[in-house]
């Protein structure tokens, strides 16, 4: 019974279901929202099935590969060749992400083939962050903020035909476009700010096997600098945004955002200035997870004020 705990530690159940609440939390309280649709849920369902599966084949891989960096950063976490084989964790990266592609097809069908070629080139990116972009200055940061941007906007474009999304689109579809960017701007953003975070709580393995993180390269204060701007630039949008939909009398979303949302985030600035140890940065990681739910959960109120 040992496996089992072992499998779904290693695949991060944990964030697959976060997938799961993000996704069908935009397709229930935005698209549904927004168009008053009635339709099946045969592709939302498959799309989520994909997404999971794609993600839970990348988290695989990246232990794959991080064996000897998560003995040092990771002891107690660490399940490759612990407790299953390399063999068989190749394998099943191997499985899930075929899974995860046909899962894609099954979705969309071949009339929006692009979505399908988009979730092949993150079975990609999320290789080769694993192999080589992860030890890369930012790279590897950014591609791991685009990848979870997409959760958001594969739904937005398996609803929408490319060409109506950019091209005399009507009201409901510029509605739908403005949220769905909206809130993958915000994923792509905390999913930088974590990840920087994350870079310094992980710097005594990462710098042993000669990684180019931000912090190695740069330093921890140029880092705390870095995310600092991004966290200034997150706040200050989200109190642009509460200004905005002040003209709506959106009061309940209001409060919510501030209290849940802008308030954590500026105690997040200020922490992150004060934290010396891995410790504390894994706090402050932990903390980003907390706000990213925070502000997906704030559907809810579109499903509430539309």
């Amino acid at each position: 019974m040992r496996l089992i705990p072992a499998f779904f530690r290693l695949i991060r159940w944990q964030n697959g279901l976060f997938i799961v609440v993000t996704q069908l939390l935009f397709y229930f309280c935005i698209y549904k929202a927004v168009f008053k649709g009635g339709e099946s849920l045969h592709q939302v369902t498959w799309l989520v099935t994909a997404s999971v599966l794609i993600a839970s084949a990348g988290y695989i891989i990246n232990d794959y590969f991080d064996l000897n960096i998560d003995r040092i950063n990771k002891p107690e976490k660490n399940v490759v060749d612990s407790v299953i084989n390399r063999r068989w964790v190749i394998l099943w990266h191997l499985i899930l992400s075929g899974a995860g592609i046909l899962a894609t097809a099954i979705a969309v069908s071949f009339q929006k083939w692009y979505l399908i070629l988009a979730n092949i080139a993150c079975v990609i990116l999320l290789w080769l962050y694993s192999t080589s972009f992860k030890r890369q200055l930012l790279i590897g940061n950014i591609v791991i903020a685009v990848l979870t941007a997409w959760t958001v906007l594969i739904l937005f474009f398996a609803k929408v035909p490319f060409d109506a999304a950019f091209s005399s689109p009507d009201d409901e579809t510029v509605k739908f476009f403005r949220v769905a960017f909206l809130y993958a701007g915000f994923a792509f953003i905390i999913t930088i700010i974590r990840e920087a975070i994350k870079d310094v709580e992980d710097m005594a393995g990462d710098r042993r096997y000669d990684c180019k993180t931000l912090p190695i390269v740069a330093g921890v204060t140029a880092t705390k600098i870095y995310t600092a701007v991004w966290m200034v630039v997150l706040i200050a949008a989200l109190v642009v945004l509460q200004l905005y939909i002040l003209q709506f009398q959106w009061w309940w979303a209001i409060i919510y955002t501030t209290v849940c949302v802008i308030l954590p985030l500026l105690y997040l600035f200020l922490q992150h200035y004060k934290a010396k140890s891995s410790k504390e940065f894994a706090r402050l990681s932990s903390l980003t997870k907390w706000i990213t739910l925070a502000g997906i959960l704030s559907m809810i109120f579109f499903r509430i004020y539309l």
